[in-house]
């Protein structure tokens, strides 16, 4: 079934009932997402946010309140079967079976999904995640990265539309990373939907077309990631003058300013309100010989912290 979003969730909510000792946990309250085919979708928030519990309900893991969710346009209820086909999860738990070797972990898997041995791709993407040389090992006997891989190809063994990561690259060091995002590219360029999440703010950025930011069950934002990234409309402008000062100068009142180290000027602008030149004039005014000009947009972490943060 061809549909314009690959994942359709509308008024989704979670509750996990409680006991005698604990009230019900509201997990997800009235969420809503529409992630369109073939793009890459962020899905950030902190620990405890709620991103799992949509991760799983989406896997027919775990069972929601109430609300819909569609996977490629299957209703993950009324049409179960083609909904679960329709996505392979890379969980953040490394559940492996250690006296499997990689190439039976993927028989067997694409043996759950109905895969016809004939149309099966195990040596194919064993040698798309760099584990083909590894096939027959024990999987006891891979590297955690390695594990981290195999835990993607045993995802893909059914060749599913969808594919989320539940933070992917924890625990995976840096060039093992750098070829685990150039097979993932290569995926999303061939047509596949992906969906991740992780805590890595500068991956997500990076690489997502899209962001949905949610903290405690709700959802806080969800934009484009070059609009969302136009949220904080501020810059840091630190200027290294040659002098030693005690205090910001009171003609520089008119700005928002600090003094770091006695000779670095921290200007915080507004660039669509105040210009950059205003402020190295002000600078050359007070008589200061400016050593060093640098400038630090805000990125995706100070947007993460502004709308998840404790009020």
């Amino acid at each position: 079934m061809k549909s314009e979003y690959a994942v359709e969730i509308t008024d989704l909510n979670k509750t996990y009932l409680g006991n005698a000792n604990q009230p019900p946990q509201e997990a997800l309250s009235n969420i809503n997402l529409n992630i369109r085919t073939g793009s890459f979708f962020g899905l950030l928030g902190p620990n405890g946010a709620g991103k799992s519990t949509i991760i799983n309900i989406m896997a027919g893991l775990v069972i929601k309140s109430s609300g819909d969710v569609k996977v490629c346009g299957y209703d993950i209820e009324k049409q179960m079967r083609q909904a679960r086909s329709s996505i392979g999860v890379v969980p953040q738990e490394l559940n492996i079976d250690p006296f499997f070797s990689p190439r039976e972990i993927l028989e067997v898997q694409a043996g759950l999904f109905g895969v016809p041995k004939v149309q099966r791709r195990t040596n194919e993407i064993l040698k798309a995640v760099r584990l083909y040389d590894k096939a027959d090992a024990y999987a006891r006997t891979l590297s955690g990265g390695m594990r981290r891989r195999l835990l993607v190809a045993k995802a893909l063994v059914h060749s599913p539309p969808v594919l989320v990561l539940d933070e992917p690259t924890a625990g995976v060091d840096v060039e093992l990373r750098q070829q685990l995002w150039s097979y993932v590219r290569q995926l999303r360029e061939e047509g596949t939907t992906i969906l991740l999440t992780t805590h890595y703010l500068e991956e997500a950025e990076e690489l997502c077309d899209q962001i949905a930011i949610i903290n405690k069950g709700a959802l806080v934002t969800c934009q484009a990631t070059d609009d969302l990234l136009c949220t904080l409309d501020s810059k840091e402008l630190i200027v290294t003058i040659d002098t030693d000062l005690k205090k910001v100068p009171e003609n520089f009142s008119e700005f928002n300013v600090e003094l770091r180290n006695g000779r670095k000027l921290v200007f915080h602008v507004p660039p669509k309100e105040v210009p950059v030149d205003k402020v190295l004039s002000a600078v050359r005014e007070e008589g200061f010989t400016i050593q060093d000009l640098t400038t630090k947009e805000s990125d995706l972490e100070d947007i993460f912290l502004m709308l998840t943060q404790e009020t």
